[in-house]
């Protein structure tokens, strides 16, 4: 690991990523540099993590690898700040945000796209990344192996990101309306409100290992539990009547869309 990390915004996303890093000891609260807008967020974050958090970003920027992690209006603010650094590794959690535009704003630094999910914060996320050319191969495995504590990494095609963001950020907003809408379903059938919000995110979760180890095909796992004039295919019926999967496939498309709006 770098001797020195600098956090950029450490709002949400940047917490999904550096809080698992800190559990496991692989970031030490002592090297962190973090910058926040408010003050009152600096004493939270410091009090509640030891952390060494300023609103005065000038100490992050001085660290070696900077995660970039501020609201895409907020781009060029940092860009500016980013000025009186001395250039290094930057690593952008910036939705839609290009490699090209980066570089432009972030001359001296070697330049990431990187798109983590929130699940990350349980070590099971998702990272897609994308690298600007001059990022040497060393700093691609070390960026890599980053991301790697908190979940499995894809290097893609920088278009590919939106699509990916699409499903794999927005995504867990996606399925828990539907573990909210299965858990209300059951609580309407007569189930207790705790038990059936328990029920219904194991089935998820269960559902998803089950695809996974055995590398089924989600049609398949459908044809699995529909047996004729049964109870699954009475339900699958309404599904396709209200138009869940034409939804769920506009809301990906949609969250890619927007993603492109904000770069």
């Amino acid at each position: 690991m770098a001797s020195s990390f600098g956090v950029v915004g450490l709002g949400r996303m940047a917490q999904a990523l550096l809080f698992p890093l800190l559990e496991a000891g692989l970031v030490q609260p002592g090297d962190v540099r973090a910058a926040v807008a408010s003050e009152a967020s600096a004493e939270m974050l410091r009090q509640a993590h030891g952390l060494n958090v300023a609103t005065d970003p000038q100490a992050a920027w001085s660290a070696p690898v900077v995660l970039l992690a501020v609201k895409p209006q907020q781009l060029e603010g940092a860009a500016q700040a980013a000025a009186a650094g001395s250039g290094g590794l930057l690593i952008s959690v910036l939705a839609g945000v290009s490699l090209e535009r980066l570089q432009r704003l972030f001359p001296g630094w070697q330049c990431v796209r990187a798109v983590p999910n929130t699940p990350a914060l349980v070590r099971a996320g998702l990272t897609g990344l994308a690298f600007a050319q001059a990022v040497p191969a060393g700093q691609r495995r070390w960026v890599e192996q980053l991301f790697a504590q908190v979940g499995e990494v894809y290097e893609l095609p920088e278009i590919q990101l939106d699509a990916f963001l699409a499903l794999t950020s927005s995504g867990p907003a996606f399925v828990a309306v539907v573990a909210e809408a299965l858990a209300d379903g059951a609580v309407a059938a007569g189930l207790p409100r705790l038990l059936a919000q328990q029920l219904a995110s194991r089935t998820l979760a269960g559902s998803a290992k089950l695809m996974l180890e055995r590398n089924l095909h989600p049609g398949e796992l459908k044809d699995m539990v529909s047996s004729p004039g049964g109870t699954t295919i009475a339900g699958l019926r309404q599904l396709e009547q209200a138009g869940l999967r034409s939804a769920l496939i506009e809301a990906v498309l949609a969250a890619a869309q927007r993603s492109r709006e904000l770069g």
